[in-house]
């Protein structure tokens, strides 16, 4: 195994038009290289390295325990203080801190205790099945041409024998459906009053009037549920249904995470359509349509779900029957004469008769067996439907009684040799499992795919690589909510379970939260919809997605100030619901919809004002915190009175005006996992927090400045390259454009990487077909960046954290270093306001080229959930060589590793090697045309995964408003510990009651994952404060105060109860994972 010395980590986030990137720049080091060697004598040495690593490993675990004993006596001490102060005979019996870390900063472990076996999982190699398909073979394997297929235009000429159907007769299962996009052209809302509502009132007319008739429906949302993700639970069990298959046919490409999810919730099969045409045509001449598709990191069978791809262009039925679209739409019987559509291919449908249905049989029939052909066994699926069909009456009529007659014929004559009717598509997938199964075996004789079928191209060079970064401040905005709803459910969850612990609701708003909470869910699930989250909805109806986010965000925030205010409440006595006057109050604003969030400023004065900081991470966390004041003289101060480290910055209002009503305090802070810190902030002249200083430059122009309370200093015409710098890193940017072009040190070894930052621009081709929302169409390479004037560039340098803005035309560019100890101090961090809203057909990217030898070689993650390796290749366009990037991409070498981490989705490239790009914001000013062998397994690092999650869930503010009163504030601990490093919550979510009204029941849903990660990383100064524990947790030691009353295994959506290695004792999560459990919290 590849050995990795050192990585570079870079986090990102991005806004609409003004879009924001953090890149956090690490360096770690090399660590011992245990590749096995065939040499005896190495075999030797390796032992001996492996006897030495396991006492190390050892001595870093009884270190780790020795800081956590110590840490605890520390915690002990100053809480009997504090009792001994407040006249009390002993510890305070309520919330108080029963963590490793008080509220006193301790610095991180030098060396992160990772257990020697959770590295194995990682470190391991194994062979693909021998009838395996790793998609990354297959694109090395297709050149990628377009050549003519005859009446299947992107495919082949299928033949067949009329007696290959004799020994087993072809089982046709036709499968109507109506595909009810939850919002594109028109609202949700209104396509369901305009459409969907009518489809579903007719199919309970028309379904009734004969048995034999089947119908599918998979958009639940518009019974107000939600099907994306980790949101399954709320539809699955709001209608108490346990669906069997999965139906996605107009997702714009395919991730197998989605076949985890699916497999999670209990699902068995799936159905896929948008893959790319090449691809289709080389699974549909092996037979491998059908499928089971496996997660690259599982050696045997056990995520494997069988998957059905169907091989043609689209899913509506010119394009389903069979390989001739102008034959197969002569079947769709919406199409008759004297209807609103009619077949493209001029030649229409013809109502089935007695005169004609022999001839019509044998035009379908030789459809469906020419179609069958690529297929491994006698079982055809076929769908009928398109988008919203079955609206009207008469479509049910005209569908069903014509294919009534021709499938009664088609009975009727055995020699035919076929068998066609009606079906649901688990009919179809339940026959296929009964032909395809083995004789003599359990298994089904199918093959097995490994990796995922992005990117989507339909047609010549038509690659779907521009929804990748499609409206990217509503990307982000669904990543804000989908972070708040999780810091939310788990927040609500836990106060909920102390009040009924502690039998004093005093009013707690339980059941308005809890509604909140619903509502949330509903519209987060919906925006997961594939011309939601893709940017490729009209104006319109983006605006209306908006709304609800924004709404949802609004509603959210209400119920983390409602549940923290009951939680740090030393008197639970004291606590008074009052909607109108808000005991807690959030730091910033959002004025609407597409409004970028604004600050609020906190008056502060002589007497001390209380900041709660509430962590929804599962780890103790040291972080920085920002909120703006009203005076830049002010102190910070644990609940315990002990001043904390805190800097005074200049909020800008231009380039080069600094405000005089608001000033940043930036202060670190210590919070207990999954809980709340209280801080206090005063007014003091002398002693408070220090005041940053600042340097500005442009080449060759004047600088008008306006700035008080802070020291600056304007050299003329300095060209020397401007640094900053932390404990762990320093880096050199040039004085003419304040971007990242010289090189970053690692100032523990001195080890220096050259890393560039660049802006660069991608037009549209000229041709007919032009980028949109969905095709990225450039115009060729990429041109850089250059502005049309100087650029004015700000250095700010202070005690916890320096930073250079760099502010262009369409760029404002802000490079920043912590100068802390947490995890915010191991990297550099980036950030760009992007404003394109002049510009015409163009698309600005961000360029990072590095020194690191990463050839034609990349990595993206899939969901934020597993890592996909990629190649960029010759012979595909430019634009096919884009990936999505959900949360990380990244680079690396036989030494280094560079990583880009973001808070939204976007598109990303390696083009060059040692280069990393993302495209931060699009212009485009017209449609597209679219209607709107040995395996090794890649993992993030340790690192990048806590700074991942701290980037997407960060630190929550919350202000005492300044007419709550004086009341007794405590630190809120809900667990015993942070969790293990590797071990994710990613949620603790209160279960919907079974009595009328459907508020907040006693029991809760606890989704864990245990992530997969990389030890050739090196593991030392990660500024981590938590270990691993080999997957395991012990129940009674998860939460501080409360217990678990019960615990039981669930899938994803709780309808089914499952087997695995945990008990009523200990959670046991193999790497990977994601188990569901519902518990009761007592």
């Amino acid at each position: 195994m590849m050995k990795l010395s050192r990585q570079f980590t870079v986090f990102g986030s991005a806004i609409f038009c003004v879009v924001v990137f953090s890149l956090y720049l690490m360096l770690d080091h090399l660590q011992l290289d245990h590749t096995k060697s065939p040499n005896g004598g190495d075999r030797l040495q390796n032992g001996q390295l492996s006897i030495l690593q396991d006492k190390i490993d050892r001595l870093e675990r009884l270190l780790a325990e020795n800081n956590e004993i110590i840490a605890n006596i520390r915690d002990s001490v100053i809480n009997l203080k504090e009792s001994v102060k407040d006249g009390r005979g002993g510890p305070d019996s309520g919330n108080m801190s029963q963590g490793p870390y008080p509220d006193l900063l301790v610095s991180p472990p030098l060396v992160l205790p990772i257990d020697s076996q959770d590295c194995q999982f990682a470190a391991r190699q194994f062979s693909k099945p021998a009838d395996g398909v790793q998609l990354l073979d297959v694109y090395d394997l297709l050149t990628f041409d377009n050549p003519d297929g005859g009446v299947w235009k992107q495919g082949f000429d299928i033949t067949y024998q009329e007696n290959e159907w004799d020994s087993e007769p072809l089982q046709v299962y036709l499968v109507p459906h109506s595909h009810n996009d939850p919002g594109w052209l028109k609202t949700f809302d209104d396509y369901y009053r305009d459409q969907t509502q009518h489809i579903l009132n007719n199919m309970v007319v028309k379904l009734n009037e004969d048995s034999r008739r089947k119908m599918i429906w998979s958009e639940i949302s518009y019974f107000e549920l939600s099907v994306h993700a980790t949101f399954l639970i709320f539809g699955h069990v709001y209608t108490r249904v346990k669906p069997q298959t999965g139906w996605a046919v107009d997702p714009f490409g395919h991730s197998p995470t989605q076949a985890y999810l699916l497999k999670q919730a209990g699902l068995a099969n799936m159905l896929i359509q948008r893959v790319h045409y090449s691809i289709k045509k080389h699974f549909a001449s092996q037979k491998t349509l059908e499928f089971f598709w496996r997660q690259n990191w599982d050696p045997a069978s056990s995520t494997d779900m069988l998957c059905h791809m169907m091989p043609f262009y689209s899913y509506d039925v010119p394009h389903t029957c069979g390989p001739d679209p102008k034959v197969c739409c002569q079947f769709d019987f919406k199409r008759l004469p004297g209807g609103r559509v009619s077949c493209p291919w001029r030649i229409p449908p013809q109502p089935i008769t007695d005169v004609n249905v022999q001839q019509r049989v044998q035009m379908l029939l030789d459809q469906y067996r020419k179609k069958s052909k690529l297929f491994r066994t006698k079982v055809l699926m076929v769908p009928l439907g398109d988008d919203f069909r079955y609206t009207e009456a008469l479509e049910w009529d005209q569908q069903f009684q014509n294919y009534q007659k021709l499938f009664d014929y088609m009975n009727s004559h055995p020699e035919l040799h076929v068998k066609a009717q009606f079906g649901t598509i688990s009919d179809y997938f339940g026959a296929l499992r009964k032909s395809a199964m083995d004789p003599g075996h359990a298994s089904l004789s199918l093959p097995v795919v490994s990796g995922d079928f992005f990117t989507y191209a339909d047609r010549d060079d038509h690659y779907w690589s521009g929804y990748f970064t499609s409206r990217p401040f509503y990307k982000r905005l669904d990543r804000i909510l989908e972070s708040h709803l999780r810091g939310a459910e788990i927040l609500f969850s836990l106060a909920l379970a102390n009040i009924q612990r502690a039998g004093k609701p005093n009013g707690f708003p339980s059941v308005e939260s809890y509604r909140l909470l619903t509502e949330a869910r509903r519209n987060l699930g919906l925006f997961q919809h594939h011309d939601a989250i893709a940017g490729t909805g009209k104006e319109l109806v983006v605006i209306d997605y908006g709304t609800r986010l924004f709404h949802s965000i609004l509603n959210l925030k209400q119920v983390m100030v409602n549940s923290a205010h009951w939680l740090i409440l030393k008197d639970k006595n004291a606590y008074s619901h009052n909607p109108s006057k808000a005991f807690l109050q959030m730091d910033d604003v959002q004025p609407a919809q597409d409004a970028l969030p604004r600050k609020t400023v906190l008056k502060i004065s002589l007497q001390p004002r209380s900041v709660v900081i509430y962590n929804p991470t599962e780890q103790d966390r040291m972080s920085v915190v920002t909120v703006y004041v009203n005076t830049p003289h002010v102190r910070v101060d644990t609940s315990h009175s002990h001043p904390i480290p805190a800097q005074v910055s200049a909020v800008w209002d231009d380039a080069t005006t600094a405000s005089t009503e608001a000033f940043q305090l930036s202060f670190v802070v210590q919070v207990p996992a999954l809980g709340l810190g209280v801080y206090h902030l005063s007014k003091a002249e002398e002693g408070g927090a220090e005041t940053a200083q600042y340097l500005f430059l442009r080449q060759g122009g004047e600088l008008s400045l306006s700035v008080k309370h802070f020291t600056v200093n304007n050299p003329q015409d300095d060209t020397t390259p401007v640094s900053i710098h932390n404990p762990h890193l320093q880096v050199w940017s040039s004085a003419t454009t304040g971007l990242m072009e010289v090189k970053a040190q690692l100032k523990e070894d001195g080890s220096e990487h050259r890393i560039k930052v660049e802006f660069a621009w991608y037009g549209t081709t000229s041709s007919r077909d032009k980028s949109g929302a969905y095709l990225f169409l450039p115009d060729g390479e990429a041109k850089m960046y250059s502005p049309a004037q100087s650029p004015v560039i700000r250095v700010t340098k202070g005690s916890v954290f320096s930073e250079i803005t760099t502010t262009f035309d369409h760029v404002t560019h802000t490079l920043r270093l912590y100068n802390v100890q947490g995890v915010d101090g191991q990297a550099v961090e980036i950030c760009n306001s992007v404003d394109i809203r002049g510009e015409f057909n163009r698309e600005i990217a961000m360029r990072l080229t590095s020194d690191l030898d990463s050839k034609d070689r990349f990595f993206t993650d899939l969901n934020g959930f597993q890592i996909q390796p990629r190649r960029t290749m010759a012979k595909l366009p430019l634009q096919a060589n884009f990936y999505p990037m959900t949360s990380m991409a990244y680079l690396q070498d036989s030494g280094t590793r560079m990583t880009l981490l973001s808070a939204q989705s976007l598109g990303s490239a390696s083009l060059k090697s040692g280069q990393l790009e993302v495209i931060m914001d699009r212009r485009l000013n017209q449609d597209d045309n679219r209607g709107l062998g040995q395996g090794t397994i890649y993992y993030p690092s340790m690192l990048s995964h806590v700074s991942s999650l701290y980037l997407n869930h960060p630190l929550i503010p919350m202000a005492v408003s300044t007419e709550a009163g004086s009341l007794s504030l405590t630190r809120f601990s809900p667990l015993a510990s942070s969790l293990p490093c590797d071990i994710h919550m990613v949620n603790l979510r209160t279960i919907q009651s079974k009595e009328e009204g459907g508020g907040p029941s006693d029991e809760a849903a606890l989704i864990l994952h245990r992530k997969g990660f990389d030890c050739a990383l090196s593991n030392r100064n990660t500024g981590l404060l938590c270990a691993t524990t080999q997957g395991k947790i012990r129940t009674e030691k998860l939460f501080s105060n409360l217990r678990l009353g019960s615990i039981a295994a669930v899938s994803l959506t709780l309808m089914h109860q499952t087997e695995g290695g945990s008990s009523q004792e200990e959670i046991s999560l193999k790497p990977m994972e994601i188990s569901t459990f519902r518990v009761q919290l007592t």
